[in-house]
Formats: structure tokens, C-alpha cells, sequence
């Protein structure tokens, strides 16, 4: 909520962005209800709100006055240009907040069009900062989408995400992009959750589903944009060394992810063989939304050193593994990409609770504290 109410204080225009389902309208009805003065709220799901704002959308908002909140904007890229004199105009009187289930890169000319009058705030599931350290393995199993997390029962997770998933495939998927098939989408979301936390590799998903690479990357693309996966990009520089380049790719939410591989139990997830990613993934997940995403890498040499993730904060280089084990140790390769990126310092985020260093600039630390972390 800072960041939101900071952004609208400093900006014309703010954009909320996040899965479907992720809790964004639930925001921008708490930021109505703070506003001092009248708000408007254009819900493009509906007919009524798309009619208006498709017909004569310059002079519906030009005479607006006090917050605008549009939701899905997605649905109406042309809004952006409209927007962008109106944002110049020193006559306004509207501020403008806009919800949005796409990226950046997946609503054509928002940079061109807002460029240096829009803020964008990243809008994430649960966080364990949110649910309490206590709910960790519920939050784990079950995802951070609110109506999953908070479902009554096991069974009840299972339907929503379900359903869920049902409806993203064939409702929203075909409002982003028309000619991608639902069916061959579905299937090659079910099989990256079986490549969650492995480096991207276009030709080995292409044979299996025996489709071509223009069409898994397209599809990966897709679900990255719809907020569905998460591409980490690998951090190389001119070390002398035979580096892997290609992007790591994760599914972002860990319900979903469990549900995608037939989940429905702790236990049953406890024996799977994905056991150990689920775990890469969550607590890269909860990582990023406790100290952000911008500048976030992974690293790994050809000769098996790696670091499943390298954030570059103020100056500064910190590294995470992730260890799903109750008494992480050292590794040769902590200490191999410790001298190779020179590490100001390197946590092993784990599900324990203590605190406990490990080497020199090398500490255990529980996962469910990692927003106390100073970088």
C-alpha cells in the first residue's frame, strides 16, 4: 500500500500489476476507500465500462475528476495513448490507477506512451511476511493466491485452482492472445511444471511435445507474461569462464505448480521428485517479493558451479541458495561462485528456524525471516 499511495502522490498515472486473481482489485478498494475525494472505478470485464471507454475515452476522462481506477486495462491498450496528453494537461484533475493481468512487454506502447508519467507497482500473492512464519507450509503447499491460501479444506484448494486454471486457459489466455490453442497451451503449461527450476531449454520441450521452438517459446512467453512463469536470467561477465546462458524458468506460483503435478497433500509432496524445486521456486518467490525483483539473476559455469539466485542491491552482490533441508551445509560451489562474484554475502535460506553461520560470509537463515534481511 506505500508504494501505491507514494507512486500516486508522485506520478500522474500508477499501474498495478499481477496474475489474475492475485488481490489487485482488493487494493485499489482499499485505496478508494483511504482517498480524499471522489473515485470512479471502469471495470473492463463488463460491456457497459469497455463500450465507454472504446467510444469516446479522451472525453470520458478528461472530465473526470478524483482517482481513476481501470481494471484489466489490458483489454484496451489504446488507453495508454489516450492517457498520455492527459497526464501533460496542467489543467487535471484526475489521478489515474490502472490494474492490469499483463506486462509491460504484452501491452503494446505503454513505454512509448507513458514513458516517465507511469509507476508500476508488482503486485504478488501471500507473502509469509502476510501470513504469518507459522503458515509456512501451508503457504508453500497451497500458493499465495488469497482464495487458495484461505480455502477451508484440502479439497476446496484443489477445486478453486482447478477452476482457476480452467478459466485462465479458455477466457483469458484467448483476451491476450487469440490464435494460441488452449488445449496445446494447457498441455505445455502441465509439462514446464515438470522442467520448474531447470534452465530453459526450447528444443528438448519442442520434441516432447512435438511442436516447434517458435511455438514453445511463444508459449513461454505467453504464461511469462500473464504472470503465470517466471524467467530468471543468468549473470555472466567476463570471467575467463565457460558460463550457462540461457534463462531459468519457474512456475511462480506454488499452488499452481503442485496442482500442475498432481499434488493435493503435503505428503504427497513430500515423496515427489520435484520436492526439492517446489522449494527452489517458493523460496525464490518469497525472496523477490521480500526485496524485490529488479536485478535478480541466477549463476551456474559449465563445470557446475552454481547460485540459484544473485541480487545486485546499492552497489553490493548477496547470494541465496535455497536448501530444503533441516541442517544446510557448505558446498565447494558456495565457495567457488563466493570468489567468482565476489560476494559481499551468501545466504542458505532453508525451513528451519535458527540462524547459524556456516563460513566466513556464509549463514543459514530461515526462509520465514527473510524479509528482516538488510541488502
Amino acid at each position: 500500500m506505500a508504494a501505491i499511495r507514494r507512486g500516486l502522490r508522485e506520478s500522474p498515472v500508477v499501474a498495478l500489476l499481477g496474475a489474475r486473481q492475485v488481490g489487485k482489485t482488493t487494493l485499489a478498494h482499499q485505496v478508494t476507500k483511504d482517498w480524499e475525494g471522489a473515485s470512479t472505478l471502469y471495470d473492463l470485464e463488463t460491456a457497459a465500462a469497455r463500450e465507454a471507454l472504446s467510444t469516446t475515452p479522451e472525453t470520458l476522462l478528461r472530465e473526470s475528476r478524483g482517482l481513476i481506477v481501470i481494471d484489466e486495462v489490458q483489454r484496451l491498450p489504446d488507453l495508454f495513448a489516450t492517457l498520455r496528453p492527459l497526464c501533460d494537461d496542467p489543467n487535471r484533475q484526475a489521478q489515474f490507477l490502472l490494474l492490469g493481468s499483463a506486462s509491460v512487454d504484452m501491452i503494446q506502447g505503454v513505454s512509448e506512451s507513458l514513458a516517465g508519467r507511469i509507476r508500476f507497482v508488482d503486485v504478488s500473492g501471500f507473502s509469509l511476511r502476510e501470513t504469518g512464519p507459522g503458515n509456512q507450509t501451508r503457504l508453500w503447499m497451497r500458493g499465495g493466491f488469497p482464495r487458495a491460501y484461505l480455502a477451508q479444506t484440502e479439497k476446496a484448494w484443489w477445486r478453486w485452482t482447478e477452476s482457476f486454471s480452467q478459466t485462465f486457459l479458455e477466457r483469458d489466455i484467448p483476451a491476450l492472445a487469440a490464435r494460441v490453442p488452449p488445449v496445446a497451451l494447457g498441455r505445455f503449461w502441465r509439462m514446464l511444471a515438470h522442467f520448474h527450476g531447470q534452465t530453459w531449454n526450447a528444443s528438448e520441450l519442442a520434441r516432447s511435445m512435438d511442436a516447434s521452438e517458435r511455438h514453445v517459446n511463444q508459449y513461454r512467453d505467453l504464461l511469462a507474461g500473464a504472470f503465470m512463469v517466471r524467467l530468471l536470467p543468468p549473470w555472466f561477465e567476463n570471467l575467463g569462464k565457460r558460463l550457462i546462458k540461457s534463462p531459468k524458468v519457474y512456475l511462480r506460483d506454488s499452488g499452481i505448480l503442485h496442482f500442475l503435478l498432481g499434488l493435493q497433500s503435503s505428503s504427497e509432496l513430500a515423496m515427489h521428485p520435484r520436492y526439492g524445486a517446489s522449494w527452489e521456486g517458493f523460496a525464490l518467490e518469497q525472496t523477490m517479493i521480500a526485496h524485490g525483483s529488479r536485478d535478480s539473476y541466477f549463476y551456474r559455469t559449465q563445470r557446475g558451479a552454481e547460485l540459484d539466485l544473485l541480487l545486485l542491491r546499492r552497489g553490493r552482490r548477496w547470494g541465496f541458495e535455497f536448501k530444503c533441508t533441516d541442517a544446510p551445509s557448505t558446498t565447494r560451489s558456495m565457495h567457488i561462485v563466493g570468489k567468482d562474484l565476489q560476494l559481499d554475502h551468501l545466504w542458505v535460506l532453508y525451513p528451519g528456524e535458527q540462524e547459524y553461520p556456516l563460513a566466513k560470509s556464509i549463514t543459514a537463515f530461515p526462509l520465514r525471516d527473510v524479509g528482516k534481511l538488510t541488502l
